[in-house]
């Protein structure tokens, strides 16, 4: 199908600011596809966080993943040929492991397309709108007719992101030596004590707790009376989480605190003049920053009381 490239294309303009409309900093796709991995990769029965772990079956269903739950997170309508119905325009939604490798297929020719790339090891991900007309696509195709983007085609591509971060599995980031110790230390609880006394000062998501633990009541690890937090205070260790007088703690101490469905260790210290001008909290009757590597492991103190985000 040809295309007039000379005239404005209006649906595609009307697609872009729907979405941009809808999600003006890219928080809502990247969270779509941070789901899609962390549902291919089941860690909570599988123990798996890498990409290279799925099977070649999983890898090429994760596009289906995307596009479904990019409809669940935005609602779009179902296209009467496509994937979605965007302000009444057509819309094939296309996920490929390499940048800008979308499988086009026969009756996507003239229409548009949604493509999305994302890398869990890079921790980047970009989404981009281009019509598929005939001077974007490289001539034959495979068996399925199914066609790529020419030189041509990828220069036309419309990003709405490129590049943007994905919300990080703080698993993929944390030394061989590290990993190997915390899925080496036998129980559930074991394990996640480990997770926290290793990752300190990162995000840690559900996901990657429950990756750890492989218990169906992955959160109670994390928690006191007899979760992490409990079994890591003796080290000075504390573990905040998404509610608000944790947020509120964890950024007097200078951390970037943990948004929904997130904890952060961290191992703390009393004051002392060593630490000069150091952020500090007051808790417990005491003054506690954030620990030097000179600084003794001592009973870390009780986090405020918890309190709903945005309570």
């Amino acid at each position: 199908m040809l295309f007039d490239l000379s005239a404005p294309d209006s649906p595609m303009e009307a697609v872009l600011d729907h979405l941009m409309t809808a999600d003006p900093d890219g928080s809502r796709i990247s969270r779509a596809i941070r789901r899609s991995f962390d549902m291919l990769l089941d860690g909570q029965h599988t123990g798996r966080f890498r990409w290279e772990e799925l099977h070649k079956t999983e890898k090429t269903h994760c596009g289906t993943l995307v596009e479904i739950n990019l409809q669940r997170e935005f609602g779009f309508e179902g296209g009467e040929v496509l994937d979605y119905a965007i302000e009444g325009v057509e819309v094939d939604c296309k996920y490929s492991q390499g940048l800008a490798d979308w499988m086009i297929p026969p009756e996507a020719a003239g229409r548009l397309l949604l493509g999305l790339w994302a890398s869990d090891q890079e921790g980047k991900w970009s989404a981009g709108l281009v019509r598929a007309s005939e001077e974007h696509l490289n001539p034959g195709g495979n068996r399925d007719a199914k066609r790529t983007l020419n030189r041509r085609g990828r220069a036309s591509i419309r990003w709405l992101f490129k590049d943007a971060p994905l919300p990080e599995n703080a698993l993929l980031r944390l030394p061989s030596k590290d990993i190997d110790a915390i899925f080496g230390a036998g129980s559930g609880q074991q394990r996640v004590n480990e997770l926290f006394r290793r990752a300190q000062r990162r995000p840690i998501s559900r996901n990657v707790v429950a990756t750890v633990a492989m218990q169906e009541d992955y959160m109670k690890r994390v928690r006191g009376n007899g979760g992490a937090r409990s079994a890591l205070r003796p080290e000075g260790i504390v573990i905040f989480g998404q509610y608000k007088n944790h947020v509120q703690t964890a950024t007097a101490l200078g951390l970037q605190p943990p948004g929904p469905g997130e904890s952060m260790s961290v191992r703390l210290a009393k004051r002392r003049p060593h630490h000069g001008d150091t952020r500090y909290i007051e808790l417990d009757g005491e003054q506690w920053v954030i620990a030097l590597d000179v600084d003794p492991a001592v009973q870390g103190p009780l986090l405020p009381n918890i309190g709903a985000l945005g309570q």
